[in-house]
């Protein structure tokens, strides 16, 4: 398999925005522009190729004709292991958790859900919800849960732009209004809704909860903060490559590249190449893609040495 662009799902989700698409150039006749599937092979939202002789196939058709563009790492997971998007919350998302692998296979029939969120920008006020501000009981989080209550006991977290978050399953989080964040996560749709601020739908119904689920798998204490001010870096002639987070189903790099700059596809992983800002062209194997803000390269496993050329700043993510 070639090196590929990929074309995302757009997900219409009520508290969304429109940055995606005024300024990362997606493209969509849906809106809200809440969510890019940027690289899904999930059964929800997969993405589409854009180039090559799989031009039109969704990313999962590829894969399930060729398993071995995951690398070596991905051959111990049933499905493709990730899927990599932007969110834009314009308004507060539910506060919800996701469950475990062994609970989301037994349940639900796929992965659970671990994640994280690197924050690529943010109103000056804008906060998350992680975790709760105490210990709490089954019986205190159920009540809390039908209630305004559930406000008083979450632990709130002030993010900045280029803050990174690791949410474990387990752990209850909500994505608070005036945040844009690129969110590395396993392959799972799977969410529980515990709180929803007593809103409504767009059928003019309240969205349903998940309580007793999220009583089953969620963490009732206070949350793991990670230090903002320690981050293994690289530094090269034209590139900076930035550790972000890494834990044994992922890991995420900042690179800038301000002129030219090499790594390699080795036989371990993929790599994928999300443009935050700037733009660059990516040769690989005697092939070339541009790519812009907002666009997203897949260079599957195995596939030697690759270049970045350009003025950018990428999120690169292997396994």
């Amino acid at each position: 398999m070639e090196m590929v662009k990929l074309s995302p799902f757009v997900a219409d989700n009520i508290w969304g925005g429109t940055r995606l698409i005024t300024e990362y150039g997606i493209k969509t006749d849906k809106d809200p522009a809440a969510e890019a599937w940027v690289l899904s092979c999930h059964p929800a939202g997969p993405s589409t190729v854009l180039n090559g002789k799989y031009e039109g196939k969704t990313l999962q058709e590829v894969y399930l004709e060729d398993k071995s563009i995951c690398g070596k790492k991905g051959e111990k997971y049933e499905f493709f292991p990730l899927l990599i998007k932007f969110i834009d919350a314009k308004r507060d998302l539910s506060i919800q958790v996701h469950p475990d692998d062994e609970y989301a296979m037994r349940v639900e029939g796929e992965y659970g859900k671990t994640e994280a969120w690197y924050i690529l920008d943010c109103d000056p006020d804008a906060e998350l919800i992680l975790g709760f501000n105490r210990n709490v009981t089954v019986e205190e989080f159920k009540k809390a849960a039908q209630s305004d209550e559930m406000m008083n006991i979450c632990n709130r977290v002030k993010v900045h732009k280029g803050d990174v978050f690791f949410i474990e399953s387990g752990t209850m989080h909500a994505i608070c209004k005036g945040i844009l964040l690129a969110e590395v996560q396993q392959n799972s749709n799977t969410t529980y809704r515990i709180y929803d601020y007593g809103r409504l739908g767009k059928d003019g119904k309240p969205r349903e909860l998940h309580v007793d689920k999220a009583a089953d798998v969620t963490k009732l204490c206070p949350p793991s903060i990670p230090d903002q001010s320690v981050r293994e870096t690289e530094n090269f002639d034209n590139a900076m490559r930035s550790k972000l987070t890494s834990c044994d189903l992922f890991t995420m790099y900042e690179l800038s590249v301000d002129g030219e700059y090499s790594s390699v596809s080795d036989e371990d992983s993929f790599v994928s190449l999300l443009c935050l800002e700037g733009s660059a062209e990516i040769e690989c194997d005697g092939e070339k893609l541009g790519m812009k803000k907002g666009e997203s390269v897949f260079i599957p496993a195995a596939k030697g040495k690759f270049t970045v050329s350009g003025k950018v700043k990428l999120l690169e993510t292997r396994l």
